[in-house]
């Protein structure tokens, strides 16, 4: 067998590797690589990059299904018919008496308030399970961490429909529902982010890290215009319950076969790619870890990233929350069409986002920004592009498609929040990032529990008057949060990432000794 280092140097002999104690040294013989698992074509880091990203799109569509569905669910609300400057009028649309789709026996007379709480009760689950969920992965690895949570949620979501006719529409047999969605879709982004961090290099952060995250968007195009259309088509609010459960049953199905918590346990891994991640991710410890909580409570670019968490969450939900409600009771969309057009916006995000994290890397790679200025030039476009644009909309008054246009100008602009803050848990501690994701995530979350029921409790009369009240509060909250962040963030790896000195450098003496070296010389 012969062997090179990476500098092209031949090495025959033990001697001549202990020589070479800071090479890599690789196989260049067919031979090294004849055991090797070849069941995928491409690499395993990949394959997990895809479910990730399909988990993410499950768990979206799981979430914002309701968005859409609660137009049809509930009664009919008798609007004034006194047009004033701040009502849009029906006549303005030819097909605005379009008949509901829904039959009035499933329909039931839940207040905007109501609506509110059973619209924001999925994260008073949601931010419960966040720490628990991140402190689990990073202990037993997140393959089932993020795996159940998101069978529980395709379980709850299945069911919905049942609970609700169960119990002759009674809201708060929904709101528990919800909250029980909430509690297994809370590991989500905490599994995934250790996920990341034990398969995921540093030069292919942004665009894997975007991939997955930038689920989000997909999810919650193919929630709101799959949920119109099946409502649309069907005459029933309650197929579109059933048929994202079914879809979350089938993902879990195949996570469990393909995706592993690390390069080391997984089986179908080639050997080529176990030693390149066991080089490119080098700051991992495989130790059991004890979480440095003071640090990391303590720590400035935590909580700079914790408030920009909330900033993106504020708007963000608004408007996967309660676009739905906008498009129908503002601008009168009927359902397929608010399906169509609430999805607008996300697809246009999405666009941007994949773009935006191959343009972050190639930055950061070519030296043109560093890591830190990068997280932040893209967090504050996410910031004040959406601020800006969706504001702008409340004030084209009934003018449906511009409306819909600033929208999605404003979502676009958003797409750049995953290359820029979303990632930045992984910059500021591989080690720790999961409990990190949770904490940011999980306060970020508590957003979700107070902006649909703020919606709902300013926006009564569904006017365009109230509407730009939500609005201006975004726009505020975005302007703030951005500022802190771009003031205290950070994208470098923290000293607290390696709790013990002396665990990293016993983690060196073992990489540079003799034989250990001739262990990751072999193939």
């Amino acid at each position: 067998m012969v062997c090179y280092s990476e500098q092209g140097k031949k090495i025959t002999a033990e001697k001549d590797i202990s020589e070479s104690s800071r090479l890599l040294a690789i196989c260049l013989d067919p031979e090294c690589h004849k055991n090797t698992t070849t069941v995928f074509l491409i690499p395993q880091r990949y394959i997990l990059g895809i479910m990730g990203f399909l988990a993410v799109v499950n768990a979206y569509t799981m979430r914002v299904v309701l968005s859409v569905a609660i137009t049809e669910m509930v009664q009919s609300i008798n609007h004034n018919q006194t047009i004033d400057s701040t009502t849009c009028p029906y006549e303005f649309q030819g097909n605005s008496t379009t008949p509901r789709t829904s039959s009035s026996a499933n329909l039931y007379p839940w207040t905007s308030k109501q609506q509110g709480l059973i619209l924001s009760s999925f994260y008073w689950g949601y931010v419960i399970t966040h720490i628990p969920g991140g402190m689990i992965a990073e202990r037993f690895g997140g393959k089932y961490a993020l795996g159940l949570g998101m069978l529980c949620t395709a379980i709850f979501t299945f069911i919905t429909p049942f609970v609700v006719y169960a119990t002759n529409g009674s809201w708060v047999s929904l709101v528990v529902v919800r909250i029980l969605e909430g509690l297994g879709e809370g590991t989500t982004f905490p599994a995934l982010t250790t996920l990341l961090a034990n398969w995921v290099p540093l030069k292919e952060r942004s665009k894997i890290g975007t991939l997955v995250y930038a689920g989000s968007q997909i999810g919650t195009v193919v929630g709101n215009s799959v949920s119109g259309a099946l409502i649309s088509a069907t005459n029933d609010w309650a197929i579109a319950f059933y048929f994202f459960g079914a879809v979350g049953i089938v993902w879990f199905i195949f996570w469990i076969i393909l995706c592993y918590p690390n390069p080391k346990s997984h089986p179908f891994i080639s050997d080529k790619e176990k030693a390149y991640l066991g080089e490119q991710i080098s700051n991992i410890s495989s130790r059991d870890k004890v979480i440095p909580w003071k640090s990391i409570l303590t720590s400035p670019p935590i909580w700079a990233l914790v408030v920009a968490q909330i900033g993106h969450d504020w708007g963000f939900f608004t408007m996967v929350t309660d676009l739905p409600k906008y498009m129908k009771d503002v601008l009168h969309f009927n359902v397929k069409e608010n399906g169509i057009w609430s999805s607008v916006p996300y697809i246009f995000m999405w666009i941007v986002s994949m773009s935006s994290g191959w343009i972050c890397d190639w930055l950061i790679h070519k030296g043109y920004m560093k890591i830190s200025r990068a997280r932040k030039f893209f967090t504050t476009l996410a910031s004040m592009g959406p601020a800006a644009f969706i504001l702008i909309a409340s004030y084209v008054g009934c003018n449906r498609m511009l409306a819909v246009g600033m929208f999605t100008i404003g979502m676009g602009f958003m797409g750049t929040f995953y290359c820029g803050m979303k990632v930045n848990a992984l910059d500021l501690s591989p080690n720790y990032a999961g409990t990190i994701m949770a904490i940011v995530n999980g306060i970020g979350g508590l957003t979700g529990i107070i902006v649909p029921y703020l919606v709902g409790a300013l926006t009564e009369n569904h006017t365009l008057a109230e509407w730009r009240i939500v609005f201006w509060i975004a726009f505020g909250v975005f302007l703030v949060t951005n500022l802190i962040f771009v003031v205290f963030g950070s994208g470098k790896v923290q000293p607290w990432n390696a709790a013990e000195e002396k665990e990293k450098s016993a983690e060196a003496g073992y990489v540079n000794s003799p034989d250990n070296l001739t262990l990751k010389s072999k193939c």
